[in-house]
């Protein structure tokens, strides 16, 4: 396969002021374009081409550190700029995602803080996620690119806590960071699309 840069599902300025216009040409334009550049570098006359992405992200990991690096954020960033919505957040989830929040984390105030926390106490660069493993949802943090899929989950919700995601607009004030993007960016519709394909 090969990997490409899409383009962001709004427009650069859409999410005003909980991520800026020069945050997104840096982070999506810049950042994402590396990974998708050194990826495919690093893909081609490899056993993995051919492979699904989710298979390159399993299979290269603990023995192909370059490639699972750059493969592992292309698909955490793909999910990353759907998972947000200028008309996100808020605590009116859909009925299939609040069921499990309810009955595995304790509800939506529970879950809310218990994000935060993971992506707060993520030392360096990571992901804050919800994950779906063994039919239940759990709250899980990852250190660089890694991401549930190498835990034996799957990742319905995730939240890049590396500081190209959050300097220009919040300097080094990550849990502000994290409770405005969590409050007014998620696009809970996309995480039942994912939590959907997850159960399938």
């Amino acid at each position: 396969m090969t990997l490409t840069l899409p383009a962001l599902p709004y427009s650069y300025d859409a999410l005003g002021a909980h991520m800026s216009a020069e945050t997104f040409e840096y982070h999506h334009d810049k950042h994402h374009q590396a990974y998708v550049d050194n990826g495919n570098k690093l893909l081609a006359g490899t056993e993995f081409e051919g492979q699904s992405l989710e298979d390159i992200v399993r299979g290269s990991h603990g023995v192909n550190a370059g490639l699972f690096n750059n493969v592992a954020q292309h698909y955490n960033h793909l999910h990353f700029w759907n998972w947000m919505s200028p008309n996100g957040g808020g605590n009116k989830l859909p009925e299939a995602v609040q069921t499990l929040v309810d009955r595995d984390l304790g509800g939506f105030d529970k879950m809310r803080q218990d994000f935060i926390a993971a992506g707060t106490t993520q030392f360096g660069s990571g992901w804050a996620w919800l994950a779906l493993k063994n039919n239940k949802l759990e709250v899980m943090k990852t250190p660089n690119g890694e991401n549930p899929l190498i835990h034996g989950a799957t990742p319905i919700l995730g939240c890049d806590v590396w500081e190209h995601s959050y300097y220009i607009d919040y300097r080094n004030a990550r849990p502000k960071y994290l409770e405005s993007w969590f409050d007014n960016l998620v696009n809970w519709s996309y995480v039942e699309e994912c939590l959907v394909n997850a159960q399938k």
